[in-house]
């Protein structure tokens, strides 16, 4: 399944009423971290049909960033009937990423 890119505008009908749970990834370009974490999760959105996958680009998405409290990046951020349920911060292996949904 293809990465979303998640923007103030759909976020509620791609990740509040997402009927899947929801994979985020607020990252930016010039996040060294983000960089090394971005192709593990495009892999993870490749694999996984059960989940939805989606970015958040925080210098051009910052009203997103804020509302989820975003102080470091990467974040990840899963979210399931449109509750957080889990968060990570900075760069962790593939098979953290999958614990973490």
């Amino acid at each position: 399944m293809a990465v979303v890119e998640l923007t103030s505008s759909n976020f509620e009908a791609e990740a509040i009423k997402s009927e899947k749970p929801v994979l985020i990834d607020f990252w930016a370009s010039w996040c060294g971290p983000c960089r090394m974490l971005s192709p593990l999760v495009d892999e993870i959105a490749e694999e996984r049909d059960d989940i939805k996958v989606c970015k958040v680009n925080v210098d051009e998405e910052m009203e997103l960033s804020a509302k989820f409290g975003i102080q470091a990046i990467p974040t990840l951020v899963v979210m399931k009937n449109g509750e957080i349920t889990n968060r990570s911060m900075g760069y962790i292996p593939k098979e953290e990423i999958t614990a973490l949904i």
